[in-house]
């Protein structure tokens, strides 16, 4: 049966609070962001002893860690953010085992100077994409010499933002340590959500075998460009976002997305896979979680 989580860092307390609060609220697996009012986790002051006192509050609230939050621009435009980027990247890779999961996650980013979420010109080219590629190649072998997976999240406004992006990334990186996260909500734009379930099912005939863990948010077309929908959360600024354009990204079970064939399309190729409810505040957990529940029971995985 698929195992239903949330990130860490829509529980603005302390580690040992935030682990209490997750498992009071019966969840069995989480995404860990490093993010805790209690430590200082600051690229330079991460440390084995650190990691390893989050895994072991997380375990003993029997709550495994499916994967490690690492999302960050990796093709920021800017050399001192992208340095400072990819470095954080790395020290959560270095630290991924202590941490208690081989499996780091980040969209590929946007050439955009201004906004990690909004499109650029050069996000569509050949040079964007062969930059994009090469530092990712350089993630993945990183994360090989330190037993872990680096996990690409597709997003449309980043390079690599479409089913055939990700097919060409993976031709390209034919690497068992680079897998993909599955949020099928993240390939939606004006000209294809018209069609969700032929989308979804595409999606999945596409890229099925890289998949190593899941996501549950929703997606719906609005009548009005709204540009970048951010809302104020105290969580870390990715967990923002609400949407760009027509196009918004709301919590689970408040969209258009057919949660019954997403669930049946990923519990066929994964039945035991990690699913983490995102895009929400705090006091809609319960709610969203809830509807993920009952979507699992309809569908009897």
């Amino acid at each position: 049966m698929l195992q239903v989580g949330i990130f860490t860092g829509y529980f603005p307390y302390g580690l040992e609070e935030t682990a209490k609060r997750i498992r009071d609220l019966g969840f069995n697996t989480v995404q860990l962001d490093l993010t805790f009012k209690d430590m200082d986790l600051s690229t330079e002051n991460i440390t084995k002893e650190k990691c390893i006192k989050i895994r072991d509050t997380f375990r003993r609230y029997n709550l495994p860690i499916s994967c490690i939050s690492s999302y960050t621009n990796l093709t920021d435009p800017i050399p001192g953010r992208r340095k400072a980027n990819l470095d954080r990247l790395k020290k959560i890779i270095e630290h991924a085992h202590d941490l208690g999961s081989p499996y780091v996650p980040s969209e590929t980013g946007t050439f955009h100077p201004d906004s990690d979420w909004i499109h650029h010109p050069k996000n569509k080219t050949e040079q964007g994409y062969e930059e994009c590629r090469d530092i990712i190649k350089e993630l993945v072998d990183f994360s090989r010499d330190h037993g872990v997976t680096f996990v690409v999240e597709t997003y449309v406004n980043n390079v690599i933002g479409s089913i055939e992006e990700s097919l060409r990334l993976f031709a390209d990186i034919d690497d068992p340590h680079l897998k993909l996260a599955m949020d099928p909500t993240n390939y939606f734009e004006e000209h294809n959500i018209g069609d969700i379930d032929g989308t979804l099912n595409r999606i999945f005939d596409a890229l099925s075998d890289k998949i190593v863990f899941a996501h549950a948010k929703d997606v719906k077309l609005v009548q009005e460009d709204k540009g970048v929908q951010l809302t104020e959360v105290t969580a870390t600024e990715g967990h923002s976002l609400r949407g760009v354009g027509k196009i918004e990204l709301p919590a689970p079970g408040l969209g258009d997305l057919n949660y019954n064939l997403y669930l049946r399309r990923l519990a066929k190729a994964h039945p035991n896979l990690p699913i983490i409810i995102e895009h929400l505040e705090e006091e809609d957990i319960p709610r969203a979680k809830k509807f993920l529940d009952q979507k699992l029971m309809e569908e009897g995985v």
